[in-house]
């Protein structure tokens, strides 16, 4: 990283490609600067187009002209997208201010330093053409990490900035310490438990968690595993290997399969040539039955399908003896490219698929909040997307339900903010219970929280599963299931040795964090007034719209129903990729990470009060209607 010694205050400009919809992570940098007091210019949408044709010389010179105008020292620029491209567009943005004498560093021109964020391949490729000239960014840092890494000095951080990342600070770590002291490998398998019909293809999962209660095991361990080969036989057999392995290491408690495209779309069909698209490609019932078979005692789930969900759903039942059904509404079809059914069709398959969960007294996951929080939906949207799936799992006569939550999601929500968005969740949730409807807790890491480096990567591993710990500190037994998201996911599929050892991971944190939480005096944070205060805020704010939601959707339980909220612009989903001339409502909203939450806000990046995002709402529904 190239500096001058010119004495002007910093001026960052901070500029992604047009091509890129997500602009959370970068308004959050913005941000951070921002309260740092440094003034912080953001490319508009005229600099992010110019920046993906940079290889025609007048796009340059728009963003030439920008930095000067803007009188820019300090030039951020974030592409993760496809790694090869990023290289060859920063390439040519390097060689355009390299050459020019008002801007080049090498020439004590205007800018000062040059910062590149990107996906982990792409930052390796970033320091191997540019070395120490360029700061990259992977996206693993924390806050301080990031600030740090911008040149923002120690007394130029707010203290409100230091405190609040405090608590990810010592859980990391906390994490980093029992991952150098190899910890995990001092944790043994739990013993076999004996209760009737343990590990045969009547095994339940509510049987399993009331033995597992009793012998003192809980949490359940569950992971989604599975190897991806070309060829479908030879992916098979790999596949009955890792089962084997699995089982007989005795760590893991549910396997979810990591089912191939194919085998959500077109389970039971002639696939020929057709690409696979990764994951296990299973497609009859005979390789249904054989993997239950190795995997057993191990209790076994695959994904759902994303076409002729209800008749699926029976297949595997049948054949699988499901742990448990997933379903995620309002998602896995057109709207998100992952399946070939309409928004409207998906909703109404899966609430056949309900029907029959129900019937067969299996319990039934809600893979729904965390898909909003991936296309820029709020905090409060996470909650009430998550609650009204609940909702109508009850209304459908589902006696058991596997609450699933997924934290650091977006990966710059802080600790805290986690901790009081899931208490507001279960809060919500658990209001639903009765003696016909139970929930069960399944917390889990966020899918792009972890880092490239291994070692930091199992590090962040132990602090997630701290985090997850703090939900509920005072109460045993719970969370009932962790869904361990192995280390290795920013590096290559998790094979058993390292499923195994996350797990390893997992359970010692659970066995050796709460003294240490005693000892640090962590209760402090994680129980204090503040915290309180905003977990009661998300809550008021969700039961709001839950009102609102209720009172103004006719026969909301149903496909038409549930349709009708997505449209109108309950659940915002700013960074919606496909079908957004359909739902203009959904994507007319922008979100701001604000302290470590996810906010809407309006132009000037405020937040909007409740009370006037429903205004909005019913104002565009009355507009369209």
């Amino acid at each position: 990283m190239v500096k001058t010694d010119r004495p002007h205050s910093p001026v960052y400009g901070l500029m992604k490609s047009a091509l890129d919809a997500h602009t959370l992570g970068l308004s959050h940098i913005a941000q951070l600067l921002q309260e740092c007091g440094c003034r912080v210019v953001v490319g508009n949408s005229e600099i992010s187009e110019a920046v993906d044709k940079i290889s025609e010389r007048c796009f340059f010179e728009k963003i030439k002209s920008w930095l000067i105008i803007q009188g820019i020292s300090h030039l951020g620029f974030s592409y993760r997208l496809d790694p090869g491209q990023a290289v060859e567009i920063f390439g040519r943005l390097i060689a355009y201010v390299d050459a020019d004498t008002q801007l080049s560093p090498l020439k004590h021109g205007l800018i000062r330093s040059i910062y590149f964020a990107g996906l982990p391949e792409s930052c390796r490729l970033v320091e191997k053409h540019f070395g120490e000239r360029v700061k990259t960014f992977r996206g693993d840092e924390s806050v301080l990490e990031s600030l740090k890494g911008l040149g923002i000095p120690d007394g130029l951080i707010p203290s409100a900035i230091v405190e609040d990342s405090v608590y990810d600070d010592i859980r990391l770590s906390f994490g980093k310490r029992l991952i150098e002291e190899e910890r995990q490998f001092h944790i043994n398998p739990h013993p076999r438990l004996d209760y009737k019909h343990y590990g045969t293809s009547k095994d339940h999962l509510m049987k399993r968690l009331d033995s597992s209660r009793q012998a003192g095991q809980l949490p359940l361990m569950r992971v989604h595993a599975g190897p991806y080969l070309k060829d479908r036989e030879e992916a098979l057999v790999l596949f009955s290997e890792w089962l084997r392995k699995l089982s007989g290491a005795g760590y893991l408690d549910i396997v979810s399969i990591g089912s191939s495209q194919l085998s959500q779309e077109r389970f039971g069909e002639e696939w020929n040539d057709l690409p696979n698209g990764g994951g296990v490609p299973i497609n009859n019932p005979f390789e249904l039955r054989t993997i239950q078979e190795d995997a057993s005692p191990m209790l076994v789930r695959t994904y759902s399908a994303t076409n002729n969900i209800p008749h699926v759903a029976r297949i595997l039942e049948e054949n699988l003896n499901m742990a448990w059904h997933a379903l995620s509404l309002w998602w896995f079809n057109k709207l998100d490219g992952r399946g070939p059914l309409s928004l409207q069709e998906g909703l109404r398959q899966h609430l056949e698929t309900m029907q029959f969960i129900a019937a067969t007294g299996k319990p039934y996951e809600p893979n729904t909040p965390h898909h909003f929080a991936f296309r820029g939906g709020d905090d409060v949207a996470y909650i009430v997307s998550g609650y009204l799936a609940a909702k109508t799992a009850k209304h459908f006569g589902i006696s058991s339900l596997i609450l699933q939550n997924m934290m650091n999601t977006p990966r710059p929500t802080w600790g805290v903010r986690d901790l009081a968005k899931s208490r507001a969740f279960l809060k919500l949730v658990r209001g639903l219970e009765d003696k016909a409807f139970q929930v069960i807790h399944q917390p889990r890491a966020g899918l792009d929280y972890f880092s490239p480096d291994e070692n930091k990567a199992k590090s962040q591993l132990a602090a997630v599963t701290a985090l997850m710990a703090d939900v509920e500190p005072d109460k045993e037994d719970t969370p009932e299931i962790i869904h361990v998201v192995s280390y290795s996911e920013a590096l290559f599929l998790a094979t058993p040795e390292v499923i195994n050892e996350s797990i390893q991971i997992t359970r010692a944190v659970l066995e050796e964090y709460p003294a240490y939480r005693k000892k640090n005096d962590i209760h402090d944070i994680i129980l204090n007034k503040d915290l309180k205060t905003e977990t009661e805020d998300l809550y008021q704010d969700a039961s709001q719209m839950i009102k609102d939601i209720e009172r103004t959707t006719p026969d909301l339980y149903s496909s038409e129903g549930l349709f009708s909220i997505f449209r109108r612009g309950y659940l915002p989903v700013p960074y919606l990729w496909e079908e957004r001339e359909r739902f203009l409502q959904a994507i007319d909203w922008e979100t701001k990470i604000i302290h470590g939450g996810v906010y809407v806000v309006d132009a000037a990046g405020k937040k909007i009060p409740m009370q006037k995002r429903l205004e909005k709402i019913k104002r565009n529904t009355d507009f369209y209607l």
